[in-house]
């Protein structure tokens, strides 16, 4: 009798796990998206053909034998990621081109085909086993390369995905992510999601599955929303059903961003998580010029932005032709994760509290006058889509604050004219305002805390070395090479110092 119990004891909570990773209507999270969300920081590692090709996305043509790392090293890939302080990899399996990283029996297009034939995803679920790193893994939708795609019966190519993630999903160990892109070629039906997501699940229950651009204006409509948008729980719908968490790469969540999406007249509690790059040129792919890689400054104001709310943040860092991470790139991700502090199973760090979210902002201009649009207050709205612009080269911006509440630092991040590289995805940022000062209202009057003859860069970051108190704070431009614009202008009090 003891045994009997003890087995339905054990029936009841295995099924209970597996009935806990399907999602259904909650307003809060399930255990799939509860494991996201305490995983929160990864890597992402873009590798492939493209690798060799100096190309974002190819179209399926580049030969298998293009693909030729002389220095493969799956090994010292993860072993950054766990000095970082990452706690899972993301792997590029197959991108839109169709260039598998295994030796997949459903197709020739694969590493098994190439000069080096190391099962590449074998490697980095070894590694990250042996490093105590959880594994997760992309899948393009889209493929450019694999006739069954092109085929009069989509069905076909349907099963082709099905093979090729029984593959994925059976041969490796857990895998606790899937992240699905290029579903924007297709209309969202053809792509049988609640087919793949259950079939997905029953291989993997614990792998959490996202849809690349999900969120939508109405039911089946292809009009997808921007992140600064989702700040209402339940106004927009899921494109694709079922989904676990929310994908709008690689652009970033709102300060109040909402959780409560809409499908066939219920509500699902769906996360976002982030995908930005390491590269200050946005690339995804490595490429045969050294390219550099962004401010610590930046990355550390991005973290916090992107872990905040209990969304997560996925951080590429592509291996280059060689092979292997290159060292500059590897020591900025570490560099990053001692400067925050992460540690292993302990939460992660937070910014300080945002004293300037909602205030009354003004400013001496406004873009062609659109107040909605370009207006002072869209510099402290939280969102990262939407901004301040001037009609003047010189304006002022000046936010009103709470004066019993105090502030020991400034995050400032710029619009910043771009310029598309020959690949047409990276590009290179150019920062218009080039000299400014802070001021606080202080006694009557405006006194100076800070002062720069410097590019303002994409992030910049003041930290005062003690505290203020002020009803209003002002940015002053006084040079510009054009008209100044600013996404966000946070004012923060961090907590007390030790």
């Amino acid at each position: 009798m003891k045994k009997i119990f003890l087995l339905l004891i054990g029936i009841f909570c295995a099924t209970s796990v597996l009935v806990a990773q399907v999602l259904s209507p909650s307003d809060k999270p399930n255990r799939s998206q509860k494991l996201l969300q305490k995983r929160g920081y990864g890597m992402f590692i873009h590798f492939g053909v493209n690798t060799f090709s100096d190309d974002e996305w190819s179209d399926g043509s580049i030969p298998a034998s293009t693909y030729n790392p002389t220095e493969l090293n799956c090994d010292q890939w993860v072993r950054v990621v766990r000095d970082a302080g990452f706690r899972y990899v993301l792997l590029i399996t197959k991108h839109h081109d169709g260039f598998c990283l295994w030796d997949s029996k459903y197709t020739d297009y694969d590493v098994a085909s190439s000069p080096v034939k190391t099962d590449v995803v074998g490697e980095v679920s070894k590694a990250c086993k042996k490093y105590g790193l959880d594994f997760g893994i992309y899948y393009s939708l889209w493929d450019r390369h694999e006739p069954a795609y092109k085929d009069k019966d989509f069905g076909r190519y349907i099963q082709y995905m099905k093979n090729q993630l029984t593959e994925l999903l059976t041969n490796y160990g857990p895998v606790c992510e899937l992240w699905f892109d290029g579903g924007w070629d297709k209309d969202g039906k053809e792509w049988r999601i609640p087919e793949i997501y259950d079939f997905v699940k029953k291989l993997q229950p614990d792998c959490a599955v996202g849809v690349n651009n999900a969120i939508v204006d109405k039911e089946d409509s292809r009009n997808f929303i921007m992140p600064d948008d989702m700040t209402v729980d339940n106004r927009y719908f899921m494109l694709y059903f079922p989904t676990d968490f929310r994908l709008r790469d690689p652009k970033i969540a709102h300060k109040k961003d909402k959780k409560q999406y809409l499908y066939k007249g219920q509500s699902y509690y769906l996360p976002f998580e982030h995908t930005i790059c390491l590269s200050d040129s946005w690339n995804w792919f490595q490429k045969a010029n050294q390219k550099p890689v962004r401010e610590l400054d930046e990355l550390e104001e991005l973290f916090y932005w992107c872990t905040d709310n209990d969304n997560t943040l996925v951080l590429n860092v592509p291996p280059d032709n060689t092979g292997r991470i290159r060292e500059y790139e590897a020591n900025t991700v570490i560099e990053l994760g001692k400067r925050l502090g992460i540690r292993k199973n302990k939460p992660f760090p937070k910014n300080g509290k945002c004293i300037s979210l909602d205030a009354k902002a003004e400013a001496t201009s406004v873009y062609e006058n659109k107040m909605d649009e370009y207006g002072p207050q869209r510099a402290v709205d939280g969102g990262m889509q939407t901004r301040w612009a001037s009609s003047e080269i010189l304006p002022e911006l000046v936010v009103n604050l709470n004066p019993s509440e105090r502030l020991n630092k400034i995050s400032i991040f710029e619009y910043c004219d771009t310029k598309t590289s020959d690949d047409g995805i990276s590009n290179i940022r150019c920062n218009r305002i080039q000299s400014y000062q802070i001021d606080i209202w202080e006694q009557d009057k405006w006194v100076t805390v800070y002062l720069s003859d410097k590019l303002m860069g994409d992030c910049k970051i003041i930290r005062f070395p003690h505290d203020y108190q002020t009803s209003k704070i002002r940015l002053k431009v006084l040079k510009a090479t054009d008209f100044p614009s600013i996404y966000e202008f946070n004012v923060l009090a961090m907590p007390d110092r030790k």
